[in-house]
């Protein structure tokens, strides 16, 4: 089997759906400690798959993340689980210390005792896939290259800050210890279950309840955007054919201002689901930019491409498209996320037998 942290995030959530949408895949074991973010209802069409099970657990538990591993003896790790969201960071770095860089290292640390006990065959078909972002190599000039696997690291928040240090902990224990490690970087992803604090959700949320679209500065911060499901399919790929100890950056060749995103947005949802009032468009509202607000990202994914074969295979209009008419279709997530109400659906998935119990 697989295991996958922080599964009940989006990004992860999206990855569990595609894996077992695949009738030969192996099983998966979901660890993720659900804080605010994770969202076990994101899994609710494959809760019952003999396939699937969920694990109730923190990445910085020493015991737990020893005792899975024991018990369940995984072919692979793919690790998700993150704080990723870099206003919070500002606010609160604590908490992205303590799991991106505390908690990275625990999994990395049991993983390699683990690891160090199977037969010869068993290490080296065993991967480590740590999933990481393009944010660790910081910001970019307008006329920048694009960020390759050899840029220099950079970060310029406490959040990206928190996933350079586990990428280079996760490098060390290839280097040091002979981990059969693989990292992948992206660039901001997009689509179906992302939480509601990122731009492209919660303009979406906002807009259809008439509220004020919040546009940090002028605009013109400038991001690689990533259809969920192409970053997925990227992930497979590189579990599948990745060298270990190599790095792949993973981007949709989707350069856009936050501004352009927001006019999209707001045309698709003209389109899509009308106002009486007039254009979304004129729900957009400048609000003061955040401290360090870097201003460029840009991903040259050539890599990827030349030697593993995968490129996307969304454009960014016809990403865009399908999100807006996920969360159209999907009115009922949305309301469950914003009220809070999708933090009870395990209580009424498992009841007084809640996943995790066995550790």
């Amino acid at each position: 089997m697989i295991f996958v942290t922080g599964g009940a995030g989006f990004i992860g959530s999206n990855f569990i759906l595609d894996w077992l949408g695949d009738d030969q895949a192996e099983p998966v074991l979901n660890i993720d400690k659900l804080t605010y973010a994770g969202n076990p209802y994101n899994l609710a069409s494959v809760a019952q798959d003999a396939r699937y099970a969920f694990v109730q657990a923190d990445i910085c538990d020493e015991i737990a993340m020893a005792t899975l591993l024991s018990r369940y003896r995984p072919r692979a790790i793919l690790h998700f689980a993150a704080e990723s969201h870099v206003d919070r960071s500002i606010h609160s770095p604590d908490e992205f210390i303590r799991t991106n860089v505390n908690g990275s290292f625990n999994l990395l640390s049991k993983t390699l005792r683990y690891w160090q006990t199977l037969p010869q065959a068993e290490q080296a078909d065993f991967r480590f896939l740590h999933v990481s972002t393009d944010e660790v190599y910081g910001s970019l000039g307008p006329n920048d290259a694009p960020f390759s696997e050899t840029t220099p690291y950079a970060p310029n928040s406490p959040y990206s800050a928190s996933k350079a240090a586990s990428d280079h902990l996760v490098r060390a224990f290839h280097h040091t210890y002979g981990l059969p490690t693989l990292t992948t970087n992206c660039s901001n992803n997009y689509g179906p279950y992302h939480f509601p604090e990122k731009l492209i959700p919660l303009v979406i949320s906002n807009a259809l309840a008439g509220n004020p679209l919040p546009i940090y500065g002028d605009g013109q911060q400038i991001r690689d955007w990533l259809y969920v499901t192409d970053h997925c399919a990227a992930i497979r790929t590189v579990l599948a054919r990745g060298t270990p100890g190599q790095t792949y950056n993973i981007g949709g060749w989707n350069e856009q201002a936050n501004l352009h995103v927001v006019h999209t947005l707001c045309d698709t949802l003209d389109e899509l689901a009308p106002r009486a009032e007039g254009s979304y468009r004129s729900l957009i509202t400048f609000v003061k930019d955040r401290p360090g607000h870097d201003r460029r990202y840009a991903i040259d994914a050539r890599k990827l491409e030349s030697e593993l074969g995968w490129k996307p295979a969304e454009t960014f209009e016809s990403g865009i498209r399908k999100t807006v008419q996920w969360y159209l279709a999907n009115g009922d997530w949305v309301a469950q996320v914003r009220s809070g109400a999708y933090l009870n659906w395990l209580q009424k998935q498992y009841g007084d037998h809640p996943p995790g119990a066995l550790i």
